[in-house]
């Protein structure tokens, strides 16, 4: 493909995305339940033409040890913060900013955060569309100072309405550049250990001893296929069995 030739784009849905940014968090040395936290923010930020999947491929290596406990309140005055995001990168302390908003909003009704020392400050503005799900309105203001700004917004229990931007990508996904994504998609494998019979064994909700029995999943009407658990991928089958 020479420089004068058409990029191609792919249609990303919500799982094939939330998947890749799950796998590439975990590598960053996180707990579990943090990344899994955080596994929207490269969505929205797509959904949102922020820095989204191509900032998340220029920020990998320097997410590695990252230490989002470092961000603190620096003041509070009445329903106003300041607040040191601790040199973190601004997805990893939102959840942070996000909770503190639905605090201030709960106590006086409306919440203002101003938020110093955090890297690509921009990212913050996810959070206008993550309070959606939280029962707030949040607004974004890079001014003197990075500030979020939230007042309730009621909740119905219907998805369209909570969160209209995560039901936009649910029916509609997104336009990513396709040598970007494949890209993301390399880079998430390297959380999966590489393929032997071994790990096949150990994938998913149960174990497959070498003898065929099973550790884990035993349901009566389990249809389960084991015997490629049980076969060196040398003496498998090129072509698709006939029973298909």
């Amino acid at each position: 493909m020479n420089a004068s030739s058409p990029r191609q784009f792919l249609r990303v849905m919500p799982r094939e995305m939330r998947l890749m940014s799950e796998r590439i968090f975990s590598m960053t040395g996180q707990p579990k339940g943090f990344f899994l936290a955080v596994q929207d923010m490269v969505m929205y930020s797509q959904k949102l033409g922020l820095g989204g999947f191509a900032l998340l491929e220029e920020r990998f290596d320097s997410l590695h040890g990252a230490r989002p406990e470092k961000a603190s309140v620096l003041s509070e005055q009445g329903s106003a913060l300041r607040f040191d995001g601790g040199g973190q990168h601004a997805w990893f302390i939102l959840p942070a900013l996000i909770d503190l908003l639905g605090e201030l909003v709960a106590r006086f009704g409306e919440a203002e955060i101003a938020i110093v020392n955090t890297i690509d400050p921009d990212e913050l503005a996810v959070a206008t569309g993550l309070g959606n799900r939280t029962g707030l309105a949040v607004t974004f203001e890079n001014g003197t100072e990075v500030t979020l700004r939230a007042r309730p917004r009621p909740l119905t229990g219907d998805v369209r309405n909570d969160d209209p931007l995560l039901w936009d990508v649910l029916e509609n996904g997104l336009q990513i550049e396709a040598g970007l994504w494949w890209r993301i998609y390399r880079m998430a494998k390297q959380a999966l250990a590489p393929d032997s019979v071994v790990s096949r064994r150990h994938a998913g909700p149960m174990i497959v001893n070498p003898d065929g029995t099973v550790i884990g999943r035993k349901d009566n009407d389990d249809e389960t296929d084991v015997s490629f658990l049980l076969t060196p991928r040398s003496l498998e089958s090129r072509t698709e069995g006939t029973n298909s």
